[in-house]
């Protein structure tokens, strides 16, 4: 008798244990889409995909809020070892969506916009983005913040802020003169140029140039690789690597010009002139 429930013991615990098992690896790999934000586990690694392919991956409050969301629980959670950005379509992200934006526009540094953008810039865990065509404004500026970034030929970067009467934000106006030289980077910000994907890789903006089937599986290879590092050492190293004051501090001086701006004339005419689809009139 004794051994009939020496026994019976051993399944239980067996049980319970296989079902614990099941559960972890269910949660790690389960996928989530809230508010056009798609987000999934695999392993260590937190894949967040902007996921509004209709609208070409334009990103809305409700996206940012839902970003701002995902990135405080990545930064809590130890298990999470690496973020990885990507896409479920072949737009990386158009940008701003610009009704939306308008909408409800940024006011100061408690906006979802804002938040998700220090958030770039404080994360202590490695990011990486997986970049497949077009990146728009954030699309191309959240490069800056990431540790690794993996692109693919057709890769097209844009900073319309100025076309759009704005200013650079999230501190491009710092990190890209120091990534790839004044020059060039009034190429990007001033006069608005895009920016290939092997062109990027030149100046030093993307790590590698992969097929459009391979970006988001080499992004992964990269994060799975960093996840073995000890965690402590990787974040104390990755924050040696970056000004986060000098960082913050542009943010918040942007920020403020961002917001000012936003009520000008100039943004009022462009924003006009793209609904109207015409060239805008400055003056």
């Amino acid at each position: 008798m004794a051994l009939l429930h020496w026994s019976a013991g051993i399944l239980e615990n067996a049980s319970t244990h296989t079902l614990d098992v099941l559960l972890d690896t269910a949660r790690a790999m389960s996928t989530t889409l809230v508010d056009d934000i798609e987000s999934t586990r695999e392993g260590a690694t937190l894949i967040i995909k902007f996921a509004r392919p209709a609208k070409k991956n334009a990103l809305t409050v409700a996206m940012y809020t839902r970003l701002n969301a995902l990135m405080a629980d990545a930064a809590k959670d130890a298990s999470v070892k690496c973020v990885v950005f990507g896409s479920t379509s072949e737009t990386f992200t158009a940008g701003n969506d610009l009704g939306d934006f308008m909408g409800s526009p940024p006011t100061g540094e408690d906006s979802p916009v804002f938040k998700f953008i220090s958030w770039l810039a404080t994360f202590e865990k490695p990011l990486i983005a997986a970049v497949d065509g077009k990146g728009v404004g954030l699309g191309l500026t959240l490069l800056l913040h990431c540790d690794f970034v993996v692109a693919t030929e057709r890769t097209s970067l844009v900073a319309p802020f100025v076309n759009l009467g704005l200013v650079p934000e999230a501190a491009s106006s710092l990190l890209l003169p120091k990534l790839v030289g004044h020059a060039r980077a009034a190429e990007i910000l001033l006069l608005c140029e895009p920016l290939s994907g092997p062109k990027a890789k030149e100046y030093g903006l993307v790590n590698e140039i992969v097929t459009p089937d391979q970006v988001l599986p080499r992004a992964l290879a990269i994060a799975g690789k960093l996840a073995e590092k000890p965690p402590r050492a990787l974040a104390l190293s990755k924050s040696l690597l970056k000004d986060t004051a000098g960082i913050t501090a542009r943010m918040k001086h942007e920020g403020e010009l961002f917001v000012a701006q936003l009520a000008s004339p100039e943004v009022a005419e462009a924003i006009t002139a793209f609904f109207e689809k015409r060239k805008p009139n400055f003056g």
